[in-house]
């Protein structure tokens, strides 16, 4: 199968892309390389993934002609492309644009197909607002621009499902971990103060915050487990993360024991709109898509602790 990849080059995205070339697909992979973070950072997913023999195109879905990489041969799209987090460096404008406006391009660029492929929004536990628990069907209330554009995407490419244009689903991923995570993200923040000696930045009250914590290789096997399940999934909002709940401290504390030392912390003002709770309810995946995630917090902090230390 043929499958497009927006925004491969990041850190879930990359490895979903790596799984799906393994599994014996096409994948045709692109990003906009955005400075969001360090782009070097993307550049090494990249290499990595050349090394397997997928090559990302530099494509901005909000300016670049897109039929060149959206052809008629493309049978499945997983979109990953995103403004992402919580940052007050982020405009409404950079979320609006990056997470609606493109998904909007994208979507209208698929309308012209007549071989429409189908359409795996990514979206996050945000859009459920500040205490992430809730089932699918639940409504929910979003607290930060991610959150809001994040669910307005989803309802848009749902919409296209309603009105039968394509076929779609949306996968809401809960607080995800590992090898190449974003460097403003807890875990890679954590291991790279723990190991040179720098304050780790702690908001204020985050300490007691409840995650499901979910291993990157545990969310792309519920990525995947769309393809040959499209029938059950077209229509139909998933959460894929895993139900173990623990604080940010617990976090702190398993990486300072992989580590063998103490990480110094510097206590900086709450986050407007950071969830004090998430809690991934996976019933649902769990009964359609036999998902299972299993790996715990501990092991997986053990590979990316690995991961970081090979490359930095």
């Amino acid at each position: 199968m043929k499958v497009l990849v927006t925004g491969a080059a990041g850190f879930i995205g990359s490895h979903t892309s790596e799984r799906l070339a393994e599994m014996g697909h096409e994948v045709v992979a692109i990003d906009n390389f955005s400075d969001y973070y360090d782009v070097s950072l993307k550049q090494l997913n990249a290499e990595a993934l050349a090394k397997k023999g997928i090559a990302i195109q530099e494509i901005d879905l909000r300016l670049d002609t897109l039929t060149t990489v959206l052809t008629e041969g493309v049978q499945a799209i997983f979109h990953f492309a995103a403004q992402p987090g919580i940052s007050a460096s982020s405009t409404f404008d950079d979320y609006l644009s990056n997470n609606f406006l493109a998904t909007q391009r994208l979507l209208d660029t698929i309308e012209l197909l007549e071989n429409k492929p189908f359409f795996v929004n990514i979206a996050t536990s945000s859009i459920y607002g500040l205490e992430a628990t809730l089932t699918e069907d639940q409504a929910p209330l979003p607290a930060s621009w991610y959150g809001v554009t994040k669910l307005a995407a989803e309802q848009l490419v749902l919409a296209y499902s309603r009105r039968n244009l394509l076929q779609s689903c949306s996968l809401r991923l809960y607080s995800v971990y590992g090898p190449r995570e974003r460097p403003d993200k807890l875990y890679t923040r954590l291991i790279d103060c723990g190991l040179n000696d720098k304050p780790f930045p702690l908001y204020e009250g985050s300490a007691e915050h409840l995650r499901s914590f979910t291993y990157v290789q545990d969310i792309v096997d519920g990525i995947v487990s769309v393809l040959g399940n499209e029938s059950v999934c077209n229509g139909e909002i998933f959460n894929l993360g895993t139900e173990e709940e623990n604080t940010t401290a617990t976090g702190i504390a398993i990486v300072e024991e992989i580590l063998q030392k103490k990480i110094k912390i510097k206590m900086n003002p709450a986050r407007p709109g950071d969830q004090s709770r998430t809690k991934a309810n996976i019933d649902k995946a769990r009964r359609l898509l036999n998902y299972n995630p299993s790996t715990g917090l501990k092991q997986g902090l053990e590979a990316q602790v690995e991961w970081f230390e090979s490359n930095f």
